[in-house]
């Protein structure tokens, strides 16, 4: 029995359902707190050390050194930054949290050598893929029962909530199923999401690759609700990148165009009947974009208003599904809406208005402190927007104003090493952020790793990438088919990784770097038999 494998299996679907309810503080104050899954890996890897003093396993593959180096580099930007350039104090909280980041990232390489290990021939990959199957229906049907049924929400987006609150969605939060945010559960959608459809559309099965779109499909919904802009149009780009290399496999250039021209046009008419039918949501947050551009709102706003007209002659049968699906709100629950983390706590959301930023559902005062006679009060104030706020809205002003600017200045401060874990967002030198984000993974590895963190980390991704395109020139159609739709499904969490720290999101990055570990040793493992023959 390979118990390895029904360990990496289990983790596989285990971290992406299991809500992210801690089980205690690690540090006072901190948002990052333990919980059931690392104790888990760390049985887990435990079980794999073993294996490993025993010889029964391996660590040896390509990319093993990329993640040495990099865990290596991490480890000397956090002595340069305590030592060096003074960005994190020499105290054990301070520290710690750096140090608590390092270890994350350790977690996250650990599932990659269980899961290579897991792997000793060729068809338990279809277990790997069996596990991803079970795991994005499980979070489909909850997703559906949190979006219509007010199944409990588990949410990180602040301290308070990331303590294990129960909450529910009000009428227009993002779905984030069993994730701790909607940015999060996108992120996941589009890694798994490129591989089935590519998976669906190349094997000859029949009833294999119509269950593969039907579980496709749900994924998609799912994507679409949760709202994400950015992941879903990483994800259109993984799906296309993907259909744009197996066009490259066909023998003539006619063929070439052909299949990509077939394919991408069925392809962008499906997401574009899913977006009619179900991202009225999602529709709307890209309208907020185009809203700061008025030559091109205009028409498209003249070219949406004949399609209302038409539409008011065509019946709605998705209107009696709704009907049916009504249920009650939860008594004494709390009321949970994603779109604005200072206002979750009310019923209703209100339409924006233009003193505010377009994404911003209510006037919310911002409280000013003031101290007289040592009592301090905090009054109300109008809050005051950026330029870049009322032009491009909150969520895009608050990356190009703050977040953005911090990780560049880490990096400048030290372009080798970076100023260190957790370090971008503080203010002063002793001051302790309660959680940390760049919304850019790029910019986030630069400022906190320096050049050589960047390097060895995406070092690892490109080496990985590479070594897999190669391969399917060579092999089997079946590791041309599984080696294109990783391939596409990396490309697409790499674009996301423009707008969100997705590999630094744990749910997202213990399955990235799981897959990847389990793909690499099957293309090992498919060449060694080949050899053999």
């Amino acid at each position: 029995m390979n118990f390895l494998l029904i360990i990496a299996s289990f983790l596989l679907a285990f971290i992406p359902l299991y809500p992210k309810i801690p089980l205690f503080d690690i540090l006072p104050g901190y948002i990052v707190r333990v919980r059931l899954e690392d104790i888990l890996i760390l049985l887990a890897f435990s079980y794999y050390l073993i294996q490993l003093i025993r010889k029964k396993v391996s660590f040896k593959n390509q990319i093993t050194p990329w993640i040495f180096a990099y865990l290596c580099i991490a480890s000397l930007s956090i002595l340069s930054a305590v030592f060096l350039i003074k960005t994190i104090p020499p105290e054990l909280i301070h520290v710690g949290k750096s140090v608590l980041h390092l270890f994350r990232y350790t977690e996250y390489f650990a599932l990659f050598f269980i899961m290579f290990s897991s792997i000793k021939k060729t068809k338990d990959i279809k277990v790997i893929f069996y596990s991803l199957i079970f795991t994005v229906l499980s979070i489909t049907v909850y997703g559906y029962g949190q979006r219509y049924w007010y199944w409990p929400v588990f949410s990180t987006m602040n301290r308070e909530f990331s303590k294990g609150m129960v909450l529910y969605l009000t009428e227009h939060a993002r779905v984030q199923s069993t994730f701790g945010g909607h940015y999060d559960l996108a992120a996941y959608l589009v890694i798994v999401l490129p591989i089935f459809y590519l998976l669906a559309i190349n094997i000859k099965n029949k009833w294999q690759r119509r269950g593969l779109h039907l579980v496709h499909l749900l994924g998609l919904w799912l994507l679409v609700m949760s709202a994400s802009r950015t992941s879903f149009l990483a994800y259109i780009g993984a799906v296309l990148a993907g259909l744009f290399f197996f066009s490259l496999t066909k023998p003539k250039f006619i063929n070439k165009v052909g299949y990509f021209f077939k394919k991408s046009s069925l392809y962008i008419l499906m997401v574009a009947v899913m977006m009619y039918a179900f991202g009225a949501d999602m529709r709307e947050r890209f309208e907020q974009v185009l809203q700061a551009y008025p030559n091109v709102y205009e028409p498209y706003q003249k070219t949406q208003d004949f399609i209302a007209k038409q539409a008011e002659f065509i019946s709605d049968p998705i209107a009696k599904i709704k009907e049916m699906r009504e249920s009650k709100k939860p008594q004494n629950g709390i009321a949970f809406d994603n779109t604005n983390l200072d206002s979750v706590l009310t019923a209703t959301d209100q339409q924006p208005v233009s003193t505010r930023p377009i994404d911003v559902y209510e006037d919310i005062p911002d409280q000013v402190a003031s101290e007289s006679g040592g009592v301090v009060t905090y009054t109300e104030q109008p809050r005051v927007w950026s330029d870049n706020a009322l032009k491009y809205g909150l969520s895009f002003a608050i990356r190009l104003d703050e977040l953005w600017p911090n990780a560049i200045k880490g990096f400048i401060k030290s372009p080798l090493l970076g100023s260190g874990y957790a370090t971008l967002n503080k203010k002063e030198y002793y001051q302790f952020t309660e959680a940390e984000s760049t919304d850019n993974n790029f910019l986030r590895t630069l400022g906190e790793t320096g050049l050589l963190g960047f390097l060895s980390f995406y070092g690892a991704v490109v080496t990985l990438l590479i070594i897999l395109y190669k391969n399917q020139k060579e092999q089997s159609k079946q590791l041309k088919i599984i080696n294109i739709a990783f391939i596409a499904a990396s490309i697409g969490l790499l674009l996301n990784a423009s707008y969100i720290d997705v590999f630094a999101s744990s749910k997202v990055a213990f399955t990235y770097w799981a897959l990847a570990g389990a793909i690499l040793a099957y293309n090992n493992h498919v060449k060694k038999n080949k050899k053999g023959l």
